[in-house]
Formats: structure tokens, sequence, C-alpha cells
């Protein structure tokens, strides 16, 4: 398979395939393709998918007769980022998951601690994708790497975590001072990240970007 992502704000990944070979998205991620991408719906994914934000049902479509061509396009303004899991195993917020190769297996991601799936700010599940190959995920505006060393933290606002490599341990931390949690505007909870491997970090979450357009639609009578 090779790939290219094209535009901004709205981007799109177009792949190309070879003749048998599959690409794996979720419900109304496909914007174009060629004639001869035959499309399948399986169910194989289960609840567990249902639970990190995506559907239960997956659309896998396949080239025939030659060499294809399927494009996968962007939910909201940021970036679709590639990455390779056949390095490394990588948790990502939840519906992250744009369309992958069919090597590539997502499921469900617990946090160890309670404290961080219940304060956390994404929810105590998230995604895990693994297996080989590469996978396409959504990243919510600009992208940010950070590689953290063993030991090494960085504390993020939470809806900054777009996703880590599966080495880096995440856990939360409580706003210190009363003043601070009252009128620090910041909320009551940080995101800590604990190395080693790449965290990838965010510039404006989705919900961030929601209440920012919210404060300027009208209110109904």
């Amino acid at each position: 398979m090779q790939y290219e992502i094209i535009g901004g704000a709205f981007p799109v990944v177009e792949c190309r395939v070879a003749q048998g070979e599959s690409m794996i998205t979720e419900k109304g991620s496909m914007v174009w393709m060629s004639p001869n991408m035959e499309m399948k719906t399986s169910g194989a994914g289960g609840l567990g998918r249902m639970f990190s934000g995506e559907s239960i049902f997956q659309n896998i479509y396949t080239s025939h007769n030659g060499n294809g061509l399927i494009a996968f396009g962007s939910s909201f303004p940021g970036k679709i980022m590639p990455v390779d899991v056949s390095q490394s195993d990588w948790i990502f917020q939840k519906s992250a998951f744009l369309a992958s190769e069919a090597g590539v297996k997502l499921s469900i991601a617990f946090k160890k601690k309670l404290g961080a799936g219940l304060f956390g700010g994404e929810g105590f599940i998230m995604q895990r994708l693994s297996g080989n190959g590469i996978a396409f995920v959504e990243i919510d505006g600009d992208l940010k790497e950070v590689y953290l060393a063993p030991g090494q933290q960085i504390v993020v606002d939470t809806g900054n975590v777009a996703g880590y490599e599966a080495g880096v341990q995440m856990d939360i931390q409580t706003v210190k001072g009363v003043k601070n949690v009252l009128f620090g505007g910041e909320g009551l909870f940080n995101t800590v990240l604990t190395g080693p491997g790449r965290v990838w970090l965010q510039t404006m979450p989705i919900s961030s970007l929601a209440g920012a357009i919210r404060a300027y639609i009208p209110s109904g009578n």
C-alpha cells in the first residue's frame, strides 16, 4: 500500500493498493474510490469497539481485477497521521482511528488506574492499535510529538493527549491550590505521562473547538 495525505484543515488520505489488498475503515470514512474496490461489512470488532468510541461494524475494501485506489476523509478540522504499529503498539483517544491495512488490530485499552479513567477527561476506555502495518489516525488541530526518556514526565491538559506508545505510563494529578482550582480555568485535573516512548499532543481538542463555537450560537427562545 502506498498513500498520500492531501489537504489542509480537512485532509484526506489517498491509498493505492495492489490487487487483493484490503483496507479497513469505520462507517462513513470512505470519500472516493476506484470502481474495482469491493466493500464488505464485518462485525468482527465486537462490543469492545463500541465502548472505545467506534462502531461495532467495520468496512473492508478489497481491490479486485487490478490495482485500486481509495481515499478516507477526516471528520473534523485537524490532521491525518500515519502510524506504523509494527514497531510499537499505540494507545489513542477515543474515535481517533480512521483506517488501516488489514494487518492492524483495533482493540480497547483500559486505563490501569480508576482515577485516570474517571477524571482524565476522555473516559476510562481508549483505543489500542497493534499488529502489523500502517494505520491512519485523526488528530484534533495540529500535532506536536514529544519523546520521553525513561522516567521523564510531561504534564498535559488531558484533552490535548492524542496518543502515545504503549510503553508510556498515564496517570492524573490534581491541580494544587484552592484559588487555582476555582479561578484558574484549567479544571481539576491534568494528565501526567511518564516515559519511555513517544507522545502525540494535539493543539485543539474537538471538545474545546465545540465549546468555543457554542459561545457564538444564539440560544433558542
